[in-house]
């Protein structure tokens, strides 16, 4: 079950343990990404004019993004995938850091019958749970549609909860292929 704490509380998990670790520790991915600057962007992205948008959307509070971006050529194999949280020209959190074998940092899971489909992409930063979701319940009266990231601390119960502000752009074509699957 999720439970969807104030903005404030949200800011202030995902910011505080963010900006606790600088760019230049690299063993746990995290990079303040200043490369692409936003004329370079795909509009109501982080992801770059020659990068493939698995999924991203604008939030609600606090204004962000929040974007996964892949490599044209992602495969099992070969490409890269990337998630990213933050304004264009200021990114907060990019994971992995290192483009090289990022597919089995990430665990993919999708569940779809009549009137239900529930998509997942997740991953660990340092204890740190974090997981993209983009789920439809028809079942429920009226519908519920859930588009977003979640982001539990270690020995914590609850979750944080960052909503869509828009229907997320989203491509998850071959995913089951190229990523682990979750539990």
């Amino acid at each position: 079950m999720r439970i969807i704490f104030p903005t404030a509380i949200a800011l202030v998990l995902v910011t505080s343990f963010v900006s606790g670790y600088g760019s230049s520790d690299a063993s746990l991915g995290l990079a303040t990404y200043e490369s692409i600057t936003s004329k370079s962007l795909q509009p109501n992205s982080l992801c770059a004019r020659d990068e493939r948008i698995i999924f991203s959307c604008p939030i609600r509070r606090p204004a962000k993004i929040v974007s996964l971006c892949a490599s044209k050529d992602l495969t099992s194999e070969r490409g890269y995938l990337q998630y990213r949280f933050g304004l264009p020209d200021k990114i907060e959190l990019e994971f992995p850091k290192s483009r090289t074998r990022t597919q089995p940092q990430f665990q993919y899971t999708h569940y779809f019958r009549a009137q239900f489909d529930l998509t997942e992409i997740s991953f660990t930063i340092n204890g740190y749970e974090y997981q993209v979701t983009d789920d439809y319940n028809g079942e429920e009266k009226p519908a519920q549609s859930i588009q977003g990231v979640s982001v539990t601390a270690p020995g914590k119960p609850k979750d944080v909860t960052l909503s869509c502000r828009t229907k997320p752009k989203v491509d998850y074509t071959d995913l089951q292929a190229v990523l682990p699957n979750g539990q």
